[in-house]
């Protein structure tokens, strides 16, 4: 079988698994209609899965039941390497926010996230981390003012970010008006509980910060763009880490 094709299926018996836990029933047909794949690819999966000793259940009969003992899981997650990059990365945000809840054991989740990264990895996440600030508190006037953005708008500039590759936004202005802009979404700061991206943009050939909120569409380029240092983008970081 091909790597692409093993990794493939590792990625969405992992989905699977989380799937079986949630409380709404499943069967097999549904599990992949879902999945978008044959009832004996779903069926394989779940003999592998079984195979690799996780507790999946099911009613015999036609239209029986399948489901994964709630219990499961605990100490043995399974994530997907884009999966463990987003949850080491929110805990390096709340570390650096310094809130005094719930963050006793943060710490060691950090570190068993760490161990399991080859130290190619570790260098990958290093810089993405990097490139994500936390700065003060946005003001009561802007809370007041901020709708959360839509989910296709966060998972292209997500993954834009993450990849190095430009967007092509629709952004509403502080005037109400919209322009098109490219841009090169090099850095993330957090006000909370605003986010920033701040970047190169092509339309003025010049760095600018856009609120996440107010991009109302975001495309993906295919184009890669070279990380800047923070230098060039002192002029935006020294307005927005202090003021909204």
């Amino acid at each position: 079988m091909a790597q692409k094709d093993v990794t493939g299926r590792l990625e969405r018996m992992d989905r699977l698994a989380a799937r079986l836990k949630e409380d709404t029933p499943s069967t097999v047909g549904g599990l992949a209609a879902e999945f978008g794949v044959s009832t004996r690819t779903i069926s394989r999966d779940l003999a592998l899965m079984r195979a690799r000793g996780m507790p999946v259940d099911a009613d015999r009969g036609r239209g029986g039941g399948v489901r994964l003992d709630h219990s499961w899981g605990v100490g043995r997650l399974n994530l997907s390497y884009g999966e463990a990059v987003d949850l080491l990365i929110s805990i390096a945000v709340a570390e650096q926010m310094k809130s005094p809840m719930f963050l006793a054991n943060l710490g060691a989740v950090r570190r068993q996230l760490i161990a399991s990264f080859s130290p190619g990895k570790r260098a990958e996440v290093d810089r993405l981390k990097s490139r994500i600030l936390v700065g003060v508190t946005a003001s009561s006037y802007v809370q007041m003012g901020v709708t959360g953005p839509s989910e296709r708008v966060v998972q292209a500039l997500h993954q834009a970010f993450v990849d190095r590759e430009m967007l092509l936004i629709r952004y509403r202005r502080e005037d109400g008006r919209l322009s098109e802009r490219e841009i090169e979404p090099q850095y993330l700061l957090l006000k909370y509980p605003v986010w920033y991206v701040v970047a190169q943009d092509h339309l003025r050939d010049a760095p600018r910060t856009f609120r996440c909120d107010r991009i109302q569409s975001a495309m993906r380029t295919g184009s890669r763009f070279r990380l800047l240092p923070k230098s060039h983008f002192a002029s935006a970081f020294a307005q927005d880490m202090q003021a909204n």
